[in-house]
């Protein structure tokens, strides 16, 4: 097992020593009122073998937790829980959403964090933690409630994010009445974004409602308002992620209609264009002819036939111009 992991413990609510090795987990949980928390950085079997024998973790949570692309999942087990969820961050840029896995294993009195990458930020969980130690006394459940809270407040604000460049894609979409090839890929970029987002919101709203069940006895009376909180963020997301989705659909459909009103504009004008320019043609093929007609060979046939090309063209320009077709 890394050595170098992260590793805190609390005891009677009051933080004692952190960035210890991991080998005296077993030792520090001997001992009365202790919580510890261990972090692990991209482990294998055999880097979670130590831990799962000391806390008698699940060889199928062990087996899910060091596999990737597992859903949003709260599993129960005879002697602890398993957690897997998503941190998420959209790139601004590219209106790319980011997903980072990350899975916990909750005891009695120790939290197991197993992160996928490096790309998430274990520091903004230990200030997560340290600006409310006055919970700290309420053991796992305070260390379950700090990530519940980072990762739910980083899905809301992946789908404030994503809201913003919608409506921006939006405002893009009118001033230039005419979709362009920018729009349509960022459009694109972000209905993908979008339904990332949903597949790791929506299982949210079940994992943190199953935790406030009392008969996992997982969250303590005092610390169930703050786990309620949680759940009220996890709906407010899905239910704005619901309805930005309604949002990303009209857009399309609206996209895909001026596409449609566009190339309308220009059959219309090509047609009429055409026409304007087929009778000075039939004009001139009628006068072409090599058989007499009147005015043949005539210098007032010449000037009839070009009075005909010139006002039959003027004609039907004005009308079409009047029907707008021009």
């Amino acid at each position: 097992m890394d050595l170098t992991a992260r590793t805190r413990v609390w005891r009677h609510g009051r933080l004692e020593a952190e960035d210890f090795p991991a080998a005296r987990i077993s030792d520090y949980l001997a001992e009365p009122d202790t919580t510890v928390w261990l972090d692990l950085c991209s482990p294998d079997a055999e880097g979670l073998q130590v831990i799962s024998e000391e806390l008698g973790l699940d060889p199928m949570a062990v087996e899910d937790a060091i596999s990737h692309h597992e859903r949003p999942k709260l599993d129960r087990y005879e002697r602890h829980l398993f957690l897997n969820a998503y941190a998420v961050r959209l790139e601004g840029d590219s209106g790319e959403l980011r997903t980072h896995e990350i899975s916990a294993f909750v005891t009695d009195r120790a939290l197991v964090t197993v992160r996928g990458d490096e790309e998430f930020d274990v520091e903004a969980l230990l200030q997560q933690w340290d600006s409310s130690p006055d919970l700290a006394e309420h053991g796992v459940a305070y260390l379950l409630h700090g990530l519940l809270d980072l990762i739910v407040d980083q899905h809301f604000d992946a789908v404030q994010s994503l809201d913003t460049e919608i409506d921006n894609l939006e405002e893009h979409l009118f001033a230039n009445e005419v979709p362009d090839r920018e729009s349509q890929h960022r459009s694109y970029r972000l209905r993908k974004s979008l339904a990332l987002l949903r597949r790791v919101v929506l299982p949210m709203r079940e994992v943190v409602n199953t935790l406030l069940r009392r008969d996992l006895h997982v969250v303590p009376a005092a610390m169930t308002p703050y786990f309620q909180d949680v759940y009220d963020h996890v709906l407010r997301a899905t239910e704005w992620t619901e309805s930005l989705r309604d949002v990303v659909t009209s857009l399309q459909e609206t996209r895909i209609a001026m596409q449609g009103n566009h190339l309308n504009q220009v059959m219309k004008k090509l047609t009429g264009w055409a026409a304007v320019i087929a009778v000075p043609t039939a004009v001139t093929g009628f006068y072409g002819q090599n058989v007499p007609y009147p005015g043949y060979g005539k210098h007032w046939g010449f000037l009839v036939s070009v009075a005909i090309l010139v006002g039959t063209a003027l004609a039907l320009y004005a009308v079409f111009k009047k029907r707008d077709w021009l």
